[in-house]
């Protein structure tokens, strides 16, 4: 039952809108015109039918709280990531949106608010993503009908050029990184995450098999190194190359199995930035590869791997990407090679059939200017 009762008072006319929810509570809101009632109690009775329904006291939790309360909700995620995303809820969302009830965002507002941030597009698109995942988990809660982040249009991230370095390349920067030469070859031909090299123990080599075992990363966040799973929180089996298989034999002599495989020479975790520092920008200016970085060396494994015949179910497997999907987004041209080795396989097949096929054959149509 709905009904509309009108008040007045001090001289001020109110509408008041009454109405029963899905589960037989009595709601009432209030307005100026006795119009608006009447469409209120049209889309709340229109919803209802629909199954859309959604109570408003439930969307009048602010945007702040809800944030807080999804960043809560993210224990799945690695350390890295959820600080980034805390980042971004502080320094964005918080100033924009955080007072701001989830009722009161609206599509057009969110478009106006990504127009605006003046970062790179690919920030952008970050900041747009945490905004729609907390919108999200509201939707799921029955806080909001729809979504009011999804379909902004957001700016075209470029993206960067990826650097493959040949394998002479690698010898050369492996050899101007001095006693981490093999560090470097660990990445080059491994594919290894910093965090994941970082964390290498002594006992997920096999190297009788020639095999590393990725298990553990150590991530930097907020100057803290943090200790945890992979990417993707799965295990993965590396190959590893006989002449590296030998190195790192040299390199774990005398350790336990506990021990770290590459330490600073104190003996402690590596850290990104310090090794870079330290080490590597001076190797890659020495071997003519200045403003390299070490996550390069992830991409030119993939390379590698690929020039030698691995495909991309492979190469997946190497670098412990989440699908295959994900590799032909990230790598798709590296495997081009693929398709003229499809052609020549094809041609192969009829060649016996009808020579004239593997011969090149101008043709000729009607009525067409030569």
């Amino acid at each position: 039952m709905t009904s509309i009762e009108k008040r007045v008072r001090s001289g001020k006319t109110r509408w008041y809108a009454r109405y029963r929810t899905p589960d037989g509570n009595q709601k009432t809101a209030t307005f100026d015109r006795r119009v608006d009632a009447e469409r209120y109690l049209i889309g709340i009775e229109s919803a209802k039918l629909s199954g859309s329904y959604i109570d408003p006291a439930r969307s009048q939790v602010t945007t702040g709280h809800w944030a807080k309360r999804w960043l809560a909700s993210q224990g799945h995620l690695q350390p890295s990531t959820r600080a980034r995303y805390e980042g971004i809820v502080s320094k964005h969302i918080e100033p924009r949106w955080g007072t701001t009830p989830l009722a009161k965002i609206q599509h057009a507002d969110l478009a106006d608010w990504i127009s605006k941030i003046n970062l790179a597009p690919a920030s952008v698109r970050y900041i747009h993503r945490v905004m729609s995942l907390i919108l999200e988990l509201a939707v799921r809660d029955g806080r909001l009908q729809r979504n009011p982040a999804a379909g902004v249009r957001l700016p075209k991230a470029q993206q960067a050029e990826k650097q493959f370095l040949t394998k002479e390349q690698v010898f050369a920067l492996a050899d101007a990184a001095g006693d981490y030469r093999s560090l470097v070859l660990t990445l080059a031909y491994c594919g290894l995450r910093w965090g994941e090299l970082a964390a290498l123990k002594v006992c997920r080599l096999d190297l009788m098999r020639r095999r590393l075992t990725v298990a553990e990363s150590a991530t930097e966040v907020r100057g803290h190194l943090v200790w945890g799973t992979p990417k993707n929180h799965q295990l993965r089996s590396v190959p590893v190359p006989r002449f590296l298989a030998d190195m790192l034999a040299d390199q774990v002599a005398g350790k336990s199995p506990h021990h770290l495989v590459f330490t600073t020479p104190t003996g402690a975790v590596l850290r990104n930035l310090n090794f870079r520092r330290d080490v590597f920008d001076s190797a890659a200016i020495n071997a003519g590869l200045e403003g390299l970085t070490p996550h390069e060396l992830r991409h030119t494994a993939a390379s590698l791997a690929v020039s030698v015949g691995a495909n991309v179910k492979a190469v997946q497997r190497i670098l412990g990407h989440k699908s295959a999907a994900m590799t032909l987004d990230v790598y798709s041209g590296l495997f081009d090679g693929d398709l003229d080795a499809v052609g020549d396989r094809l041609d192969a097949t009829v060649s016996d059939v009808y020579p004239s096929c593997t011969e090149a054959t101008v043709v000729h149509f009607p009525n067409r200017p030569e």
